[in-house]
């Protein structure tokens, strides 16, 4: 059996021999440059392969140029973090910070890191804006060639331009460091080599309050002499196009692309160079003739300016950068990874559909880009590159989907034996790519696919006996890479590409499996509060573009639960005391506008449960749901924040919400409003029903599952909590039938019609009816991907306890059934990696528990004989480290501390 993998895979922990701390983090990331807050938290992971073994004690020392500046001293603790606690650090600053960790006996182990400090206080930045000081100069102006017709939305977009500074340093180098940012796109070069490896960088905040600057360490690319500082600046998100209806949303935060960055050059006796951006840069166009991330890029490479940014380049015909002022009220120091290229794929197939035109086939829908060889082509021969995720039935490339994206490259040859072409500025949607104009012969070997997404740590893995699952959750996982770009969208393809609030929120939980978020969905809650009105609504997308709707139910209530989420999985509670404010100023907004607690008012677009099949779940039921929600989460966190009259007043609320819930929807037999499944899982998943109405709830939703033929019809709101309720309440096997289904809708039906991400839409292609609705028909989406979260929790059987946080009381729960025989699973927690692995073969079944230090675990051995149970060979009352603590649900439970233990049973 073939087995779905992709180049995202997890990295496994150092084999040690006793304990160690590994994977050190400044501010949960590893060694970062610019970090922007002068008392960084501090932390690391723990691997041992001691039964038993844990941190008893650990040890910070911090120090700069070798000179102790903060001591932790030795704290009795087993927390794996810690926050500085010494004088404020100094702006841009390195340090180097060293931890010892003493194990269960004493035994000491160390590791040590590094990090830099930004700049923290506006007197630093000597940098001004720069820009093209004329309004109408240097727009897009066709190729000789003028048979392809170009768009009317890329006639309008400036041609990015290229700034270079020239600077001599008389003195040796002991460290140099680039702060940069862009109002647009920007790429960065020193004496002719590409800084960083960055894409799309500053990446998409809120310009207009956020605006995030990036740090580089150039000290290797600068010498003694002539240096020069180069940059290419594109229009994207500032002032290029955003959203859907793009007549009118360019510009939408600026008309034009300006530039901001500062050289400081540390010098071997103490003194220091600084260049900034100001009038001595100079600026002109070059082979980019527009740039745009919706529209796509044109490269003409008879334009290619040589060696524009190295030394003794000849500049002549350059004009004087435009001063746009020295404004620094909105930068902050970036905190989460960048957007980079993260994967090569090679091209799979080549179609050749006529003359120079072919349709090639990557294999895999991906965000991202084409890097095409082009061989034996004319000067000012045009190569088109046309993107897209389906092909139409004749094998032609199908766009109708994209609405007014162009998704179009354009490359015009100089002429040369080879030559290579890949945009800059711009990211696609697409599986598919159709090469016009090309000369000669396309091979396989002339095309790549490159991805690009977010560059968050990857944190798990799941694979199983079954190739279906397997591919579902490869799906899922292309369909976060691909719409985790800056920000969490809602696709990458067509004119949207807007991060939707209810789709970051339902999708967090599978999302924060597969890789570490927190820093991503952390400065995505920095857009959500400056985007809150003053009346406390939240807009439906962060960043806050486009759309006038406020308020809406599920989509608003990501400010609670994706704070609240954050905290649960990573517990650094600081998530939770700068989400505070917007948590409760959200839930005392829908309370003032629904003072009878049932959330009919002040709803906004209310989208229900968006893209359902078939049945219209209940609005009120859904909204007060959700309201009830929100305010459960918001008593949790003033609770952790240690506010207590806070928590007993949301909690009170809480509760007041509960019970006018099952006054207003829930009838005497158990039945919901609506009678849909979602208007059943959200009340069980949320604890709104009473203990005599849940049962009967249950059956009600298994009654009408079974009455379509165990189909679903949950939308966007109810698909994550399908399968976990039907586990919980004793229907294992019809959650399972669901998973493995392949009829519509299902997730199995786009994977049997050759889909490789998540669907945006059940309907998204059909047998009957072909492509659904081109209004609104992703094929790269990740919202139905999140049952994502059951296959780590229920199926691998990596959870935690309800009142546990960073999985530090782990619940290992794997549910086996269905078709599979075997399945596994990883997870990198904050205290180190978890791992499972059950097998079913004979009538026997296996159990591998990874339990890493810091954390215990209650483990559930799925056995129908108690008695049978062995762990290492030897019966599980022999072991040490192994407490029994009964049999339920269909199998025997212990408690274990951190270690590798195998279990065996009779199935």
């Amino acid at each position: 059996m073939v087995l779905v993998t992709s180049g995202w895979l997890l990295t496994d922990p150092p084999s040690v021999p006793a304990l160690t701390p590994y994977d050190l983090r400044c501010e949960h990331r590893v060694e970062p440059l610019g970090v922007g807050t002068d008392r960084p938290r501090l932390s690391w992971r723990l691997a041992s392969p001691v039964r038993g073994d844990r941190q008893s004690a650990f040890r910070v020392v911090l120090q700069r140029d070798g000179v102790r500046v903060w001591d932790s001293s030795w704290r009795t603790d087993e927390q794996t973090y810690v926050d500085h606690g010494g004088a404020p650090l100094t702006s841009s600053t390195d340090y180097v910070w060293r931890l010892e960790v003493r194990d269960a006996a004493g035994k000491v182990c160390e590791a040590s890191a590094t990090f830099a400090t930004g700049i923290f206080h506006p007197e630093e930045w000597h940098a001004r804006w720069i820009e093209h000081d004329c309004e109408t100069d240097g727009y897009f102006e066709p190729p000789v060639d003028r048979q392809e017709p170009r768009s009317v939305r890329q006639a309008t977009l400036a041609a990015p331009r290229y700034y270079r500074r020239s600077f001599d340093l008389t003195k040796p180098i002991t460290r140099a460091r680039v702060y940069a940012t862009a109002h647009g796109l920007y790429q960065l070069s020193a004496n002719g080599r590409r800084v960083g490896n960055d894409e799309l960088t500053p990446g998409w905040t809120d310009y207009r309050y956020r605006l995030a600057y990036q740090t580089y360490d150039v000290t290797d690319l600068l010498r003694e002499g002539e240096n020069v500082l180069g940059a290419v600046l594109g229009e994207g998100w500032w002032s290029g196009y955003v959203g859907w209806d793009t007549r009118s949303h360019a510009h939408h935060y600026g008309k034009k692309p300006q530039l901001f960055a500062q050289l400081v050059v540390d010098h071997a006796d103490g003194s220091q160079t600084i260049v900034a951006t100001d009038s001595e840069w100079i600026e002109r166009t070059g082979p980019l003739r527009f740039a745009d991330l919706l529209m796509g890029e044109s490269y003409d490479a008879r334009l290619e300016l040589g060696d524009w940014s190295s030394p003794g380049y000849d500049a002549t015909g350059w004009a004087p950068a435009g001063d746009a002022g020295a404004d620094k009220s909105t930068l902050v120091a970036a905190s989460t990874e960048p957007v980079r290229m993260t994967e090569a794929l090679p091209a799979l197939t080549v179609d050749a559909r006529g003359p120079g035109r072919y349709v090639v086939d990557l294999g895999q829908n991906i965000a991202g880009r084409v890097r095409l060889r082009v061989r034996g082509a004319a000067s000012g021969d045009r190569i088109r590159l046309r993107h897209g995720e389906m092909l139409e039935p004749d094998g032609e490339l199908y766009t109708a989907n994209l609405r007014t994206a162009d998704a179009t490259d354009y490359y015009v040859s100089a002429g040369g034996d080879e030559e290579f072409f890949e945009p800059v500025f711009t990211v696609h949607g697409f599986r598919y790519v159709e090469i016009d104009g090309y000369p000669g012969e396309l091979t396989t070997a002339d095309v790549t696919g490159r991805a690009l997404h977010s560059d968050t740590p990857v944190a798990g893995r799941f694979t199983c006996s079954d190739e279906g699952v397997n591919r579902l959750l490869s799906n899922i996982r292309w369909g976060q890479r691909g719409n985790f770009v800056s920000v969490p969208t809602d696709c990458p393809q067509r004119d949207e590409r807007l991060g939707w609030t209810a789709d970051a929120q339902i999708f967090l939980p599978t999302a924060a499996y597969q890789a570490d978020v927190l820093t991503f969905f952390g400065n995505w809650l920095g857009d959500l509060a400056v985007a809150q009105t003053g009346e406390g609504a939240i807009p439906d997308v962060i960043p806050h573009v486009i759309t006038g709707r406020h308020g809406t139910p599920a989509w608003a209530d990501a400010a609670t639960i994706v704070p609240w989420t954050l905290y649960r999985t990573y517990g650094d509670e600081r998530v939770l005391r700068q989400a505070w404010p917007t948590m409760k100023h959200w839930v005392d907004y829908v309370h003032r506008a629904n003072p009878d607690l049932i959330w009919r008012k002040r709803t906004s677009g209310h989208y229900g449960d968006w893209l359902q099949v078939g049945v219209r779940t209940d609005r009120d039921v859904l909204a007060t749901a959700y309201f009830a929600r929100s305010a459960e989460l918001t008593a949790a966190a003033a609770r952790v924040l240690g506010l207590d009259g806070e928590a007993a007043a949301y909690g009170e609320l809480r509760a007041r919400i509960g019970d006018a819930f099952v006054r207003e929807f829930v009838d005497a037999g158990g039945r919901v409003r609506g009678d849909t499944q979602t208007g059943y899982l959200l009340p069980l998943a949320f604890g709104l029903l009473p203990e005599e109405s849940e049962q009967a709830a249950v059956k009600h939703l298994v009654a009408d599952l079974e009455r379509r033929g165990r189909s679903l019809t949950t939308g966007f709101a109810g698909v994550a909590l399908l399968c976990p309720m039907l586990a919980k309440y004793g229907h294992l096997e019809l959650a399972y039938d669901l998973l493995h289904d392949d009829r519509y809708p299902s997730w199995g039906y786009s994977i049997r019609h050759g889909a490789t991400t998540i669907w945006e839409r059940w309907d998204g292609w059909t047998e009957e009816g072909g492509f659904g609705p081109v209004a609104m028909n992703s094929f790269n989406h990740y919202s139905l991907g999140s049952v994502g979260e059951w296959l780590y929790g229920g199926v691998a059987g990596i959870d935690q306890a309800a009142d546990s946080v960073a999985f530090r009381d782990l619940v290992i729960k794997p549910r086996p059934g269905g078709r599979l025989t075997w399945a596994e699973g990883a997870y990198d927690a904050p205290t180190g990696r978890v791992a499972t692995r059950w097998e079913l073969a004979d009538g026997t079944v296996t159990l591998d528990v990874t339990v890493p230090p810091g954390a215990t675990a209650t483990v559930h051995v799925p056995t129908t004989d108690a008695d049978s149970v062995r762990e290492s060979e030897k019966p599980i009352s022999a072991q040490d480290g192994v407490e029994v603590l009964g049999s339920a649900d269909r199998a025997l439970v212990c408690r274990v501390q951190s270690g590798r233990y195998s279990f065996t049973a009779q199935a």
